[in-house]
């Protein structure tokens, strides 16, 4: 029929595609085979540079080791047998410094497996002080692990594991860099007080420094710089090599400062003779302490009274630990009953253990209390840098005495008759504790009594303890009872040792009035007929 040949040929056409298709699967899987067997050959290729190669000669500092590996691959296959043979594994490096001038400070390091590309390490080294700049080589031996051959099949994988020890180099370069160390220092600080510190730094690189400033930073609370700072920075410009700068600070040490040393952290910022700006390396000094000044205030005497000026007296010690210079002693309190005369005393200069006596006049108001007082001082002096400084932890104990009249009077006679005058005698007792001068009393009296033409009395000086006699003129009026007692009143002007005008309290003392004297002639009487006479002779008179 006509249609079965293409049926025939389709179906033949079809059973050589099988059979083709078998034949090619067939190699494809002896393809396949094949490739799972094989060889892997390389080897790590190590080498070492530096990223940190430049440094200064009397130096410590960190130095970054850059490790290289540029593997050699001369057989490649799968890619992790590949990166097996490629990898240094377990490495450690030593480095070998017996004959440069930089110390590794560092024995053998272990670096771990090192695959292609780099890795770094970091390493703390030591450049000897003097070291010439130029270019040192130190040798490094580095040891590791590594597979040379990765043989493998469908079965699995042989290594050729391998260990190699190799020698290398790093290149560290000493640059001829300014560099700055200290050499000398004046910085003693006191607790307490503000001083002056001053440090001597000597440029020991090779180059010059040029506008270079010197920064200190405090490394405790307990010391600042001007304005409360914690750092403060010194400008000291052009630095030739091998010169010395003195950087000059003021710094202070708090009340509650302990007793010991402070460290300072120094940086030199300059620019280097290529216009570059550089920072030295870290430069770390120290502020020794002594302890605060103090002063003690004992053997304590006092004359004050109530109502009265008096003095303080007592003696001043300089405790230490510095000598004091100007010393001053001060009254420091508040009261308002109690006043100075003089704000202060000067004892002069005092050296640490030395005392000098004082004696500082204060003025008493009526209103204090009598007893004992604790009254508040201070010392005020310079300090070994001419500043000057106020010590006021001092507590002055001084007894006030009770009021009292600063004169005692007394009467010779103190009775008067109605009607009549006389004069009295006063005498006046000094009871102060010092000489009064110029010493003016004054005589007051109410109705029935009266002052008469004298009513004052004046004596040139009394000294303490001393009396004398004033005498004033005093009346009665005829309507004064007899028998009784009159007060009268006198007070005393008068200067004190300091010249100062004063004017006492008033004092009173009692006048007695007697009975009218008997016999005598009738004065009414005897009034009434002269009258009556001179009448009698003026009528007369006309009428003639």
């Amino acid at each position: 029929m006509p249609t079965s040949a293409p049926s025939r040929s389709l179906r033949v056409g079809i059973a050589l595609l099988v059979v083709v298709s078998a034949l090619v699967a067939g190699t494809g899987g002896a393809i396949a085979q094949s490739q799972e067997s094989g060889q892997v050959i390389g080897e790590p290729q190590i080498s070492f540079g530096t990223q940190t190669g430049e440094v200064a000669a009397g130096t410590a500092t960190d130095l970054t080791i850059t490790i290289r590996n540029r593997a050699r691959l001369q057989k490649g296959g799968p890619e992790q047998h590949e990166e097996r043979v490629t990898t240094a594994r377990a490495m450690t490096v030593e480095f070998e410094d017996g004959n440069v001038p930089i110390d590794v400070d560092t024995g053998e390091i272990s670096v771990g497996n090192v695959p292609t590309g780099a890795t770094s390490s970091t390493v703390p080294i030591t450049i000897e002080e003097g070291t010439d700049p130029g270019s040192y080589e130190i040798p490094v031996e580095y040891e590791y692990q590594y597979t040379r051959i990765a043989d493998y099949d469908q079965f699995g994988v042989d290594y050729s594991d391998r260990t190699r020890t190799r020698e290398g180099s790093i290149t560290v370069e000493v640059t001829e860099d300014a560099r700055f160390v200290v050499v000398d220092t004046d910085a003693t600080a006191q607790i307490g007080d503000e001083n002056d510190v001053s440090l001597t730094l000597r440029n020991t690189g090779a180059d010059p420094a040029r506008d270079a400033s010197v920064d200190a930073e405090s490394q405790s609370d307990a010391l600042t710089f001007d304005s409360d700072g914690s750092s403060s920075t010194g400008f000291v410009g052009d630095w030739p090599a091998g010169e010395t700068r003195t950087v000059n600070y003021s710094v202070t040490l708090s009340d509650d400062a302990a007793l010991r040393g402070y460290a300072l952290g120094l940086n030199v910022d300059y620019t280097d003779t290529d216009g570059i700006a550089r920072t030295s390396e870290p430069i770390t000094t120290g502020v020794q302490t002594i302890e605060a000044q103090s002063f003690a205030i004992d053997d304590i005497g006092s004359s004050l009274r109530v109502g009265e000026d008096g003095d303080v007296r007592g003696t001043v010690t300089n405790t230490g630990p510095q000598p004091a210079d100007n010393v001053v002693v001060r009254y420091a309190d508040d009261s308002t009953t109690v006043t100075p005369r003089e704000d202060s005393v000067a004892v002069g200069t005092l050296e640490a253990g030395e005392s000098a006596d004082f004696r500082l006049p204060l003025d008493v108001s009526t209103d204090a209390e009598s007893g004992s007082k604790s009254f508040d001082f201070a010392v005020q002096y310079r300090n070994q840098d001419d500043d000057q400084r106020t010590y006021t932890k001092l507590d002055v104990l001084a007894d006030v005495a009770p009021q009292r009249d600063q004169f005692d009077v007394e009467l010779e006679d103190r009775t008067i008759e109605p009607g009549g005058s006389r004069t009295i005698s006063v005498t006046v007792t000094n009871n102060l504790d010092e000489t009064a001068t110029d010493v003016e009393g004054r005589l007051f009296a109410d109705d029935p009594l009266d002052t008469g033409s004298t009513d004052t009395g004046y004596v040139e000086s009394i000294e303490p303890g001393e009396t004398a006699t004033m005498t004033f003129e005093l009346t009665v009026a005829d309507s004064a009872t007899p028998r009784k007692t009159y007060p009268v009143s006198l007070d005393f002007r008068y200067d004190d040792e300091d010249g100062n005008s004063q004017l006492s309290d008033t004092v009173r003392v009692p006048i007695e009035t007697t009975e009218a004297a008997e016999g005598g002639l009738p004065v009414v009487p005897i009034v009434v007929v002269v009258v009556i006479v001179a009448v009698g002779v003026g009528l007369w008179y006309r009428r003639q």
